[in-house]
């Protein structure tokens, strides 16, 4: 996990030399932080895989040196630690916080659908994660965001109505619907709708789930 090197290079202060990043105040230096690194480690990963996660270059990146990165982690795989970390944090939690603003089940399912997908379409980072799932540390977070992803949108079916099992199945059906639309949006992005139709289509991928009649369906409780 994180922490402070003794021996590392520091300013004069024994604090980590950050180089020219600013905070906005009267050109006024801010220190980077753990999540700075953290962040710029899983952009890197989004653009390169894993093996894109190396000190110097995303030192480079946040303008500073390494002196900075040894201040806050013990070595790479403590900065990878802190970057699936974090993924975890804001693409799963955060998302899951931001659809439990709405009331409605149903409502929530489809926010969530929406922004999951609008999300990933823009951003490779999971399709990333996913090739390199053969690694450990990120195999463990996969499986960690898999299944609280996947809990999460088995209860809104449950929520609705579903028996456990069926909406067990559901939630399942949803996540890899998400997941196919997430690859394809990246592998073969003009096989999806465009913008001015996606709303429409992803609308009628949830009615799909949501469907309560044909085979397997069992209805509300």
């Amino acid at each position: 996990m994180a922490r402070r090197s003794t021996d590392d290079p520091r300013d004069t202060h024994g604090t980590p030399s950050d180089g020219p990043r600013r905070d906005g105040k009267a050109g006024g230096r801010r220190r980077l932080t753990a999540d700075d690194w953290a962040e710029a480690a899983l952009s890197a990963i989004g653009e390169g895989g894993l093996s894109a996660v190396a000190v110097e270059p995303i030192a480079a990146r946040l303008g500073t040196t390494k002196g900075s990165f040894y201040w806050h982690f013990a070595n790479r795989d403590a900065l990878v630690d802190a970057a699936l970390e974090r993924w975890e944090q804001l693409h799963t939690e955060a998302v899951i916080a931001t659809a439990e603003a709405e009331p409605d089940p149903e409502r929530r399912l489809r926010v969530l659908f929406a922004h999951a997908s609008a999300a990933s379409a823009a951003d490779p980072l999971e399709v990333s994660l996913l090739a390199t799932a053969a690694e450990p540390r990120v195999a463990a977070a996969l499986r960690r965001v898999t299944d609280r992803r996947i809990g999460y949108v088995t209860g809104l079916f449950a929520a609705l109505g579903f028996p456990a099992a069926e909406a067990r199945l559901r939630g399942l059906l949803a996540y890899t619907a998400y997941l196919g639309n997430t690859q394809l949006g990246h592998a073969v992005p003009e096989s999806l709708p465009g913008e001015a139709d996606r709303d429409r289509y992803l609308d009628s991928v949830i009615d799909t789930l949501l469907c309560r009649e044909g085979p397997g369906a069992t209805g509300r409780r």
